[in-house]
């Protein structure tokens, strides 16, 4: 025979120790993938999904198409919310499209902290 005693002797003997042997990388790759990718990525749906639902008037938001603009109406009853990119230039956008909010709060933060006091 071409296989030697030794061999087939030990795939006998290693029973269940082998297989959970065998399947301990897997679990270990499937614990770094929730851990890196999965649970950071339902965090971050949780979170955009709580900014759409806090959507107000007068916020400035950026639309996922790259459009910057403030809303003018919230409509509860649908997912459309009304945007202003322009004096008098008004466009529906649905709420899903929405990518992030800028706080006119936000604006506001960015003077200098140090001011010369004379």
């Amino acid at each position: 025979m071409w296989i030697s005693p030794a061999y087939a002797q030990d795939a006998a003997a290693g029973g269940t120790g082998a297989v959970i042997m065998q399947l301990l990388p897997l679990i270990l790759i499937f614990a770094v993938f929730y851990f890196l990718l999965i649970r950071p990525q339902q965090k971050k749906l949780k979170e955009h999904r709580a900014m759409l639902q806090a959507l107000k008037r007068s916020d400035k938001v950026i639309t996922g198409g790259g459009i910057v603009g403030t809303i003018t109406k919230v409509r509860d009853d649908s997912d459309e919310i009304e945007v202003e990119i322009a004096p008098n230039v008004r466009i529906t956008v649905l709420r899903g499209t929405i990518s992030s909010v800028l706080r006119q709060e936000a604006a506001n933060d960015s003077k200098p902290a140090d001011v010369a006091k004379s």
